[in-house]
C-alpha cells in the first residue's frame, strides 16, 4: 500500500509533498510505533518539532 502512494507522488501531482515517517514511544507498553504522514514540503520540519 505504501508503494502505491509514493508511485502517485512521483507522477508530477504530489510534487509539493513529503512523505514522512515518526517513531513514537508507547507510553503504556513502551514498545516503539511508526507514524506515517503525507504533508506539505513546508511543514516537514515543523512535523518533527512536536
Amino acid at each position: 500500500m505504501a508503494k502505491k502512494a509514493v508511485a502517485s507522488l512521483q507522477k508530477g501531482e504530489g510534487k509539493g509533498h513529503t512523505k514522512v515517517i515518526k517513531m513514537v514511544k508507547s507510553p503504556k507498553s513502551g514498545a516503539y510505533t511508526f507514524r506515517e504522514e503525507i504533508v506539505p514540503n513546508e511543514m516537514a520540519k515543523d512535523y518533527f518539532k512536536k
